[in-house]
């Protein structure tokens, strides 16, 4: 998804998120890129936090990517279930980190 006006290009991966089982966008698509671009930078926000959750609590990778998620997908975060789980992935990606199977 690109505008020529906007120099944000939103993957494939977070399109979906927002899309129908045709691949059509269910809000516009300057919402779409604002909720892109929220995740993003809220993924990456994260990866600090991770680190030190890892390095302090120790408990494995994946249980931090869960319990991540697990806050994310509440009411209170600000995301949608499916964009906690696109974060949540991306997160894995940038601190490339198996990402564990995720549940709502």
């Amino acid at each position: 998804m690109h505008d020529d006006d906007n120099q944000i290009l939103v993957p494939p991966s977070f399109t979906a998120v927002h899309s129908d089982a045709r691949g059509r966008l269910r809000e516009r698509a300057d919402v779409v890129r604002q909720r892109y671009e929220l995740c993003e930078d809220l993924a990456n926000h994260l990866v600090e936090q991770a680190q030190t959750l890892y390095h302090v609590q120790a408990p494995s990778e994946s249980e931090i990517l869960l319990r991540i998620h697990a806050g994310l997908c509440t009411a209170e975060s600000g995301v949608s279930v499916p964009e906690a789980t696109w974060v949540t992935m991306r997160l894995a990606e940038l601190l490339q980190w198996p990402c564990p199977r995720l549940e709502a």
